[in-house]
């Protein structure tokens, strides 16, 4: 038997992608599934403590990080499999760091029925201000990886990037409209993706609407680490919003 970080570890092909689901210790699932919904095994400490809490944990593999439909539509049917599966509610609990969490932020928005809880960290919401976009202080078009955006989008340009309407800063109506209870880590210092240019929109959007939000600032923290030091807060809101 293959394990990860001590529990149950399963392959599968889905759809012909490369997907993973974590078992919680015999005895202990309590029905509840975390997507972490890019960047498998990185930052895992929240993870490991919800396992160890009984949650089953997935993920499939995405063909970019930018969101595109056909890969938050897969993620929902996997999602949906995953839960039949093995047995689980029909609700579950993204977990999005960094570019994770623009995925995140545009699932939750297109599929809010799936959807208990977030757990958003250092989330990029703006694409012209994300881990290879432009940055504070950039020149417009200097992006390292503007063409990786453009080719996963399928846009030709920058000044078409411009007036793309299918960011996760557009898709804040959808997610605020949902209620669906969130709560966001990130660092004040960040300069991959900066707070005041990404997560802070979703504060805003959530306080707008009168819609509570947990916020953990991190002082004079950058992108990295991800997670809380100790990530019991993070854990005792994701078991609240889901009952356990």
């Amino acid at each position: 038997m293959e394990t990860w970080s001590g529990f149950e570890f399963h392959r599968h092909m889905f759809e012909d992608m490369e997907a993973f689901v974590t078992c919680p210790n015999p005895g202990t699932a309590n029905g509840q599934l975390l997507l972490k919904t890019h960047y498998w095994g990185a930052f895992p400490a929240t993870e490991v403590e919800l396992l160890k809490k009984g949650f089953h944990l997935c993920c499939i593999r995405n063909t970019n990080r930018w969101g595109t439909d056909d890969n938050l539509d897969r993620q929902a049917r996997f999602v949906r499999w995953v839960q039949k599966e093995y047995g689980l509610c029909d609700k579950m609990v993204p977990v999005g760091m960094s570019c994770g969490g623009l995925i995140a932020i545009k699932l939750a928005a297109k599929y809010p029925e799936l959807v208990k809880c977030l757990y958003l960290d250092a989330p990029v919401v703006n694409y012209m201000s994300c881990p290879c976009g432009f940055g504070v202080g950039e020149v417009l078009g200097e992006g390292a990886a503007i063409p990786e955006i453009l080719n996963a989008l399928n846009i030709e340009s920058v000044s078409r990037l411009l007036s793309y309407r299918e960011m996760p800063l557009d898709k804040l109506p959808q997610l605020v409209a949902a209620k669906l209870p969130t709560i966001m880590v990130a660092g004040d210092s960040d300069n991959t993706v900066p707070y005041i240019e990404n997560g802070i929109f979703v504060k805003e959007a959530y306080e707008a609407a009168g819609i509570p939000i947990t916020v953990y600032l991190k002082p004079g923290c950058d992108h990295h680490p991800h997670g809380l030091e100790d990530p019991t807060p993070v854990v005792d809101f994701i078991c609240k919003a889901c009952g356990v």
